[in-house]
């Protein structure tokens, strides 16, 4: 990395590194339980509600975080957008700091994935009398039994988005020569210089 066109800056704050893993951990964990688990989801339920903990988080810490961290700093203008989109596959590194237009949308889409697939589990009444969701009382039957398709409908959004995550940091690793892994780990981040 040439040092007079990028610096090396703390990015990524500890809290922040801490909910991308445990999120990570627990959504694939999550997703394995309700298409390969046992009959009874207890294990489920618990993963979910440190989900929707940590959506909470990350929610209150969109706004009040540091500022890569802020929605504020990755809510892409559509011309940043098209301009990114336009240099996206040069071979060199991005160097952007904090996410990119396109990575501030995938957070976005993620978010709102993981919303969805919560919200449509406290809900969702499978007829099974084992595995319904702690709200499922609080709306119709028929709602509480649609709520089962919405969420495995999101499970299988949640997989594409996951997939799409993977193959893009594997993109920038192996084609832009860019580690997405390492400041996610570290904090640290090559960065352009203005």
């Amino acid at each position: 990395m040439a040092q007079e066109t990028a610096r090396r800056v703390r990015v990524w704050d500890p809290a922040l590194r801490f909910y991308h893993w445990a999120l990570a951990t627990l959504v694939i964990a999550n997703w394995l339980l309700g298409k390969f688990g046992p009959n009874v989801m207890t294990l489920h339920f618990w993963f979910g509600y440190g989900i929707i903990t940590l959506l909470a988080f990350r929610l209150v810490w969109g706004f009040i975080g540091p500022e890569p961290a802020r929605f504020s700093s990755f809510l892409p203008r559509p011309r940043a957008l098209l301009a990114y989109v336009k240099t996206m596959f040069r071979r060199t590194p991005s160097l952007w700091p904090g996410h990119n237009p396109l990575g501030g949308l995938a957070v976005f889409a993620m978010l709102a994935a993981l919303i969805w697939q919560t919200g449509t589990g406290l809900i969702a009444d499978p007829d099974d009398y084992i595995n319904v969701g702690p709200l499922a009382d609080q709306v119709s039957s028929a709602t509480s039994r649609k709520a089962v398709g919405w969420h495995h409908l999101g499970a299988n959004i949640l997989l594409i988005l996951v997939i799409l995550h993977i193959a893009t940091i594997a993109f920038y690793r192996l084609w832009k020569h860019e580690d997405l892994v390492r400041p996610m780990l570290t904090g640290w981040k090559w960065v352009r210089r203005r």
